[in-house]
C-alpha cells in the first residue's frame, strides 16, 4: 500500500475514532453506581440496635439509547479487518454492552451484562475458575500473615494521604497537573483520572495501603489514563472503556506485586471480593455478605464499603449483582502470564506497550506496525520499576524477570494458564 493510501485510510480512523469518543464520553459506570453517604449510617444505625435493614438504594433512571446508536453507527463504520477499525469496534462495543447495563439497574439483565463485562466468581482463569485461585489466594495470606505488633500500624487520615500522594503526583507529571483530594462518596479507597485521584473520606489508612495507591493509582491509573490524552491520533486510549477494566486492574494490582508493596491484607481482600460475589450470586444478601466480611475482620465501615461494592447497582436481596471486583485477580493473573509470554519470546518492549494508554492486553500486538509508523507514540509516564526493566540491557531484564516476577506468584497459581 502506497503512503499516501495508509494516510488516507488511518485519517478515515482517527475521524471515527473522534465520533467514538463523543459518543462514549457520558457512558459512566462507575459514578452511575454511587450509593449516597448516609446509607452507611442508616445501615449501621439498625445493626447496632440488632434490627438489621437491607439498604434502600434507588438509582436514577439511565436513558442511553442515543448513545448506543450513535456508537452502532460507528461500529458500521468501522467494519472489519483492520486492526484500528477492529480496536474501535471492539471498544464501541464495550461501551454499549455496559449502557445497557446501566439502563437494568436494579434488575437480572443488570447481572448477566455485568458478567458478560467483567467475568464472574466461577469462571476459568486458564486451567481453574476465579474462585478456585480466590481460595488459594486467602491460604497464601493465611500462611504468610504475620503477627501484629502494637504500634506497628500507622493509622493516616484522609488529608495525610492526599497530601504524601498529592506531593508524588506534581513531582512524577510534570508538567501535568494531577490533584489529590478528598472524596466522601466514593466506595473505593481510591478513585484516579487524568487530572484527579480521589481519596475516600472517613477511613483512616496504614502506610501499606498507602505505598499501594501510590503504585495502583497514581503510577498506573492516572498515568495510563494520561498517556492516552498525549496519543496524537486515537483519542479513545484515554477513555478507559469496559474492555480494558480487566487488563487495566490486573496491570495496577501486578504493579503493587512486583514492587512488593502488596501486603497479605491486600491480598486477602481481593480474594475475599470473589467469594462475597460468589456467596451473593448464590442468594446471599446485603447482611449476609456484611457479615462474612465482619467474621473476616474486617471493621463496620469496611465491611459495608466492600459489601457495596458487590451489590452498587444490583439487588440487595442477593443473586443480581455487581462482579467487577473479579477482574483484580483475573487480571492479575492474565497480565502475569502476558508478561512471561513475552518476556520468553524476547519481546521486551510489551511491558511498555502496556502504558499506552487505557487499553487491553490484545491491542499490545495489534497496535505493533502502528506505533513503528508514529501513529501511535510511545508513553511519556511509565512507574519507576517499568522504566527500570524497559531501560536495563536485554541480559539482565532476564534476570530481573527470574528474580522479581517469579517468585511473587507461587508456581502452582502462575503456571495455571
Amino acid at each position: 500500500m502506497k503512503a499516501s493510501d495508509l494516510n488516507r485510510e488511518l485519517a478515515y480512523y482517527v475521524e471515527l475514532d473522534a465520533k467514538l469518543v463523543a459518543a462514549a464520553a457520558s457512558i459512566k459506570v462507575l459514578s452511575s453506581l454511587a450509593w449516597p453517604t448516609h446509607l452507611y449510617q442508616d445501615f449501621i444505625d439498625a445493626w447496632n440496635h440488632d434490627r438489621p435493614k437491607l439498604p434502600a438504594v434507588e438509582y436514577p433512571r439511565n436513558r442511553l439509547s442515543d448513545r448506543c446508536f450513535a456508537l452502532e453507527e460507528v461500529i458500521k463504520a468501522a467494519g472489519s479487518g483492520h486492526p484500528i477499525g477492529d480496536y474501535i469496534s471492539a471498544t464501541a462495543q464495550s461501551y454499549i454492552a455496559a449502557a445497557q447495563m446501566l439502563e437494568h439497574v436494579g434488575t437480572p439483565e443488570f447481572s448477566l451484562l455485568s458478567q458478560q463485562l467483567y467475568g464472574t466468581p466461577h469462571e476459568l482463569s486458564g486451567v481453574r475458575s476465579n474462585l478456585s485461585l480466590a481460595d488459594d489466594f486467602l491460604k497464601i495470606a493465611g500462611t504468610h500473615s504475620a503477627p501484629k505488633r502494637d504500634g506497628v500500624e500507622c493509622n493516616l487520615s484522609p488529608d495525610q494521604v492526599a497530601s504524601e500522594l498529592g506531593q508524588l503526583a506534581i513531582e512524577f507529571f510534570r508538567p501535568h497537573k494531577v490533584s489529590v483530594v478528598v472524596d466522601q462518596s466514593i466506595t473505593a479507597k481510591a478513585a484516579a483520572g487524568a487530572e484527579r485521584i480521589r481519596i475516600r473520606g472517613m477511613t483512616t489508612f496504614t502506610r501499606a495501603e498507602v505505598d499501594q495507591l501510590r503504585e495502583h493509582e497514581l503510577y498506573v491509573h492516572s498515568a495510563t489514563r494520561l498517556n492516552g490524552r498525549e496519543q496524537p491520533y486515537l483519542k479513545s486510549l484515554a477513555l478507559g472503556a469496559p474492555r480494558t477494566v480487566t487488563t487495566q486492574e490486573g496491570l495496577a494490582t501486578y504493579a503493587e506485586l512486583i514492587t512488593t508493596t502488596m501486603d497479605t491484607g491486600r491480598l486477602s481482600r481481593i480474594a475475599m471480593r470473589i467469594k462475597a460475589i460468589a456467596m451473593a450470586l448464590d442468594g446471599g444478601d446485603f447482611i449476609d455478605v456484611f457479615r462474612f466480611f465482619l467474621e473476616a475482620g474486617q471493621s463496620e465501615r469496611e465491611s459495608f464499603q466492600s459489601t457495596a461494592r458487590v451489590f452498587r447497582g444490583g439487588d440487595v436481596r442477593g443473586r443480581h449483582v455487581f462482579t467487577k471486583d473479579v477482574v483484580y485477580l483475573k487480571g492479575l493473573m492474565s497480565v502475569h502470564s502476558f508478561l512471561v509470554s513475552s518476556f520468553g519470546l524476547h519481546k521486551f518492549d510489551d511491558l511498555e506497550d502496556l502504558f499506552l494508554g487505557r487499553l487491553a492486553l490484545s491491542d499490545v500486538p495489534a497496535f505493533k506496525e502502528f506505533r513503528s509508523a508514529g501513529f501511535i507514540t510511545g508513553p511519556r509516564y511509565v512507574p519507576p520499576w517499568a522504566r527500570r526493566l524497559i531501560n536495563s540491557s536485554n541480559t539482565q531484564l532476564d534476570q530481573d524477570i527470574r528474580s522479581l516476577i517469579r517468585p511473587k506468584i507461587p508456581a502452582d497459581l502462575s503456571n495455571s494458564d
